[in-house]
């Protein structure tokens, strides 16, 4: 509505009539999934460095891949990942969220209970990996200014939490009544870090205080490490659900994310507490995710210990996928282990993530992630040759390589899909990459009248867009013109579609393909003739 002027003078309107640029979105934000040692579960958590995902979950576990597929991607180009850790089917999930850990301690016996007695449950008031990190010390009581004295069954709680930040409650008891420090009621009313709760505790030997000791709130760090000898993973605890923010599905809270890794699921197979079933079920969750998303790809890991000759079997017999959402790796690499001191065998998955990352910033979204040289790794589970790749290749298996005087390269940039318009990684990313980019800058439009004006706008925004996307090297043609084509008019908007609100805009574009085959063609040549 156009605005009134009653008053005779000069006014100044600000029209908007210009283009509204599309920015381009981020490729190479990474999300993993694995075990820690600590930190929040089911949540996933946004980390920007190394030292962040220490202070947050830890640092490399016995048995688990989760930090070495972390540091990897940081180490060979990843500038921030988003890390979603699972609980451990031994964890009660429920008691790990909010960090618990009962005191084995009584106050005197109840009436009518018999030998049962109360216990305290100390609650971290933060849930998750905060809460983790608090200890609480029992210490005799002692004597404190302005306070009554102690008495035989009062006693001291000191609280430590994360940076350093500190608590005292002295000469609290068990017991209630006028002019005693209840234990409960102080802390609850003055803990900044916990809650106190009474609990019956059937079989608890009746004490007036609880034993001195010191209680960390987190679970130890051999529950969180995905070892063997311990119950068999249910499938259910590893696809997961996004309501809960649990297992493969809990990263569609991560909206923005482009890379998906799970590098401990090889870890729990390797234990023995999950089957090559419940791999292929897990696997096939990640494709799922990735491709319901549709903006991020799936990174795979093969199964450690395999020729080419028996990857290719796990790959066509066993786990026969066909998403272009997704890519293999094979085989795993060799790294430096904090742990032992020596090395260890790692699946690729978090390194191939790095690479992409650095590909993304040094060359562009479009550029093959191929012949790249991999940070920090030092070895190679099996070294594979030029007829071996010829079997893997084919399947969509990229293969990393050792090659003399140029060191350890990735040697393959494939999808794991049968259609050939897809095939190859870049070409799927790139696609991700502006389709992201236009849904998100056009969002503008929506409820828009649907004239002319907006098909002209759109047009505009998207052409603009998309010339300095083909200047950039990841179209193929020798003008914009044949880079690309943007259509929004009344042709493919005809006044059906406009009455019940749609707008179409179609878009094509022509991706640059890797030169995966270089062909030089020689031939011999009589003296001082030429060919043109």
């Amino acid at each position: 509505m156009a605005t009134s002027y009653l008053t005779p003078g000069v006014y100044v309107e600000e029209v908007d009539k210009g283009s509204k640029p599309i920015e381009g979105v981020g490729t190479s934000l990474a999300a993993f999934v694995g075990f820690a040692e600590r930190g929040p579960i089911n949540e996933p958590r946004y980390i920007a460095n190394w030292t962040q995902f220490t202070n947050t979950f830890g640092s490399f576990l016995p048995g688990g891949y989760l930090a070495h597929a972390v540091y990897g991607f940081f180490n060979n180009g990843g500038s921030a990942c988003y890390v979603a850790r699972l609980a451990m089917p031994e964890e009660d999930t429920a008691t790990t969220r909010a960090a618990q850990r009962q005191l084995p301690t009584a106050t005197a016996q109840l009436p009518g209970k018999g030998a049962n007695a109360h216990g305290l449950e100390i609650t971290a008031r933060e849930a998750g990996g905060a809460g983790s990190e608090i200890k609480v010390e029992v210490v005799a009581a002692t004597p404190v200014e302005g306070q009554p004295p102690p008495t035989e069954d009062s006693f001291s709680i000191h609280v430590k939490g994360p940076g350093n930040v500190t608590e005292r409650f002295d000469n609290v008891s068990l017991r209630k009544g006028r002019g005693i420090r209840n234990v409960t009621e102080v802390v609850n009313a003055d803990s900044k870090l916990i809650r106190v709760t009474e609990r019956e505790v059937p079989g608890t030997p009746v004490e007036r205080m609880p034993p001195p000791g010191t209680y960390p709130l987190g679970l130890p760090v051999e529950a969180a490490v995905p070892g063997a000898g311990r119950p068999a993973i249910s499938t259910t605890l590893l696809i997961g659900d996004a309501a809960e923010r649990s297992g493969v599905n809990g990263l569609e809270v991560a909206e923005d994310a482009n890379i998906v890794c799970f590098p401990d699921l090889m870890a729990l197979y390797q234990a023995g507490r999950i089957n090559m079933e419940a791999v292929q079920a897990a696997q096939q969750a990640m494709l799922d995710h990735a491709q319901n998303m549709g903006n991020r790809v799936a990174i795979l890991d093969s199964p450690p210990g395999l020729r080419p000759q028996e990857v290719r079997d796990w790959r066509m017999k066993e786990v026969n996928y066909d998403s272009k959402y997704a890519a293999m790796y094979y085989p795993w690499i060799k790294v430096a282990d904090p742990v032992s001191g020596g090395t260890i065998m790692v699946p690729p998955c978090g390194h191939m993530a790095g690479i992409w990352a650095r590909s993304d910033s040094t060359r562009g979204v479009h550029k093959a992630p191929a012949n790249e040289v991999i940070a920090g790794c030092i070895g190679l589970e099996y070294q594979t040759t030029a007829s071996e790749q010829a079997i893997l290749n084919p399947e969509g298996v990229n293969v990393i390589r050792t090659f003399p005087g140029r060191g350890i390269r990735v040697w393959g940039a494939r999808t794991l899909s049968s259609d050939p318009s897809w095939r190859y990684l870049n070409v799927r990313r790139l696609f991700n990459y502006v389709e992201e980019s236009i849904t998100r800058s056009t969002q503008w439009s929506v409820f828009e009248p649907n004239d002319m004006d907006l098909w002209e706008r759109l047009k505009r925004d998207i052409s603009a867009f998309l010339v300095r996307t083909w200047r950039d090297g990841a179209l193929f043609g020798a003008t914009a013109n044949e880079a690309f084509y943007v259509k929004c008019d009344a042709e493919n908007n005809p006044p059906e579609t406009r009455d019940v609100g749609q707008l179409f805009v179609e878009v094509g574009i022509a991706p640059v393909k890797p030169a995966e085959f270089v062909i030089i063609r020689l031939s011999q040549m009589q003296s001082g003739s030429s060919t043109s």
